[in-house]
């Protein structure tokens, strides 16, 4: 059994995978399931009751606008983001939803104090029919846009697929085997599941919107919502860095970055460029891939930036040219690394803190590097192993329950230690190595179960508490 690579990685609306991608997709199956048994014609009203880190930093991550877009029947992957807060705002003033041919009513309660077992992410949908039958639907949202009813995931799709890979050990014993990188042998494992066709259209989708949530990023002034009055940097970092170079399009911007240097500090800036652009779009609720999560969704994209634009001499296809291969040779490879950390640890920040984030996006980011840059499946694995290893016990405390401070600046810190890791991996002898991938996902499981929940997503703790700023409520 195996996560495919299109669960890994999911088209979706910030600022949240598991706030506000998760609860918009609950929000939508718990309508469709009510559509299916005949029932939505009788829906009166829904009540919706939000319970752990999803009612103490829901209003930061936009759960109720996600919740009344659902319930609506507005889709994450294809809704204009430039409509989402003003749909959002004539449903809270109108009070209903309305879908289709039908109307109910509708409540969202915060249950701050209140938590079930299964998950600290949990939301009940109580349905109340016009007979006043009532009828209670709950689900988690478990991290990456991931909801689960507590028993199976109920958007987590598994395959029986020739090359089964349950950790790294597996991996590294298959690609041994059968002469196989990362990639050939996730590409595989796909092509079981989707025609060639499919995964080709798939990947395109997460390229095209990881490129213009870069490119948008870098060319969107501002300051982001919320309250924090936080200024967006990618855009003056970008017109900096660019010293007046002139450009019209995706094509000509990459190669005037080219063009503008290629020293070691302007490199670095860019990086760190390519990552806020991608989270500031994310913490406005612009369109992005969740890699694996939405709060992470920056570390990937600037890492697979670095490669393509200062790593290869090819000129840049434009924005509507075919996905190339060796974007797929990484996003493959990356997902893989990542579904080990989804079935023996987590990749949500309410179970695990942000080592579950941005520590698993960075491992990913790594193995996915080391591999184009012409790293063995071992040294990908390595690198993966180096990053984690250097995130584990991250925790997560958004002030406010925003997706800005710190999370914007983290995903700059953990494309760079990706970047780091994959040298290091590249320069080693993996089997010195005295740390496995499988040891680092298992002490980084053990470290989320030890730490306070306080640092996981509440904003009980860390920097939540401990700025003194003027803030809404969270």
């Amino acid at each position: 059994m195996s996560i495919s690579v299109f669960d890994m990685f999911k088209v979706g609306i910030g600022p949240s995978s598991s706030h506000t991608l998760g609860p918009w997709n609950a929000a939508r199956q718990c309508i469709e399931s009510l559509n299916n048994n005949g029932l939505l014609q009788r829906v009166k009203h829904i009540s919706v009751l939000l319970y752990g880190s999803l009612a103490k930093t829901g209003h930061g991550h936009g759960t109720d606008i996600a919740v009344m877009l659902g319930l609506s029947g507005y889709d994450p992957k294809t809704i204009d983001t430039n409509i989402v807060t003003q749909k959002a705002e004539e449903i809270k003033t109108r009070g209903t939803i309305q879908l289709s041919a039908y109307t109910f009513s509708f409540t969202i309660d915060f249950l701050s104090t209140q938590s079930l077992p299964f998950h600290p992410n949990a939301i009940s949908f109580l349905i109340t029919l016009n007979d006043k039958t009532n009828i209670t639907d709950t689900y988690y949202s478990i991290g990456g846009g991931f909801i689960t009813k507590g028993e199976e995931t109920s958007d987590e799709t598994t395959y029986a697929i020739p090359y089964a890979c349950n950790n790294a050990a597996d991996l590294l014993h298959v690609c041994r085997q059968h002469q196989l990188s990362i990639y050939e042998v996730v590409w595989r494992n796909e092509l079981e599941r989707r025609k060639e066709n499919e995964i080709l259209s798939g990947m395109q989708q997460l390229w095209n919107v990881m490129r213009e949530a870069i490119y948008k990023g870098c060319h969107t002034e501002g300051m982001l919502p919320g309250g924090l009055h936080v200024i967006r940097r990618a855009f003056g970092l970008n017109k900096k860095l660019l010293a007046g170079a002139i450009y019209s399009d995706y094509t000509s911007w990459i190669n005037a970055i080219r063009k503008n240097g290629t020293g070691f500090n302007y490199i670095l800036d860019w990086v760190s460029c390519f990552a806020l652009a991608v989270n500031e779009e994310n913490a406005s609720f612009g369109r992005i891939v969740t890699a694996p999560t939405n709060g992470a969704a920056g570390v990937i994209p600037a890492v697979l930036f670095y490669y393509l634009v200062f790593n290869t001499t090819e000129q840049p296809t434009s924005a509507t040219a075919p996905v190339e291969k060796t974007i797929m040779h990484f996003l493959l490879t990356a997902s893989e690394i990542g579904s080990y950390f989804k079935q023996s640890a987590t990749i949500s920040a309410a179970m695990g803190g942000c080592q579950a984030e941005i520590g698993v996006s960075s491992a990913m980011a790594a193995a996915a590097l080391t591999e184009v840059m012409g790293g063995t499946p071992e040294q990908a694995v390595m690198a993966a192993e180096i990053a984690m290893e250097h995130h584990l016990g991250m925790t997560c405390d958004p002030i406010a329950g925003l997706v800005q401070i710190p999370c914007i600046e983290r995903n700059t810190m953990g494309a760079i230690k990706a970047i780091t890791a994959s040298q290091l991996a590249l320069q080693s002898d993996p089997s010195a190595a005295k740390v496995s991938l499988d040891a680092v996902i298992k002490t980084m499981w053990e470290t989320a179960k030890d730490m306070s929940n306080k640092y996981k997503e509440t904003a009980d703790g860390g920097l939540a508490v401990n700025v003194p700023l003027s803030l809404p409520e969270c």
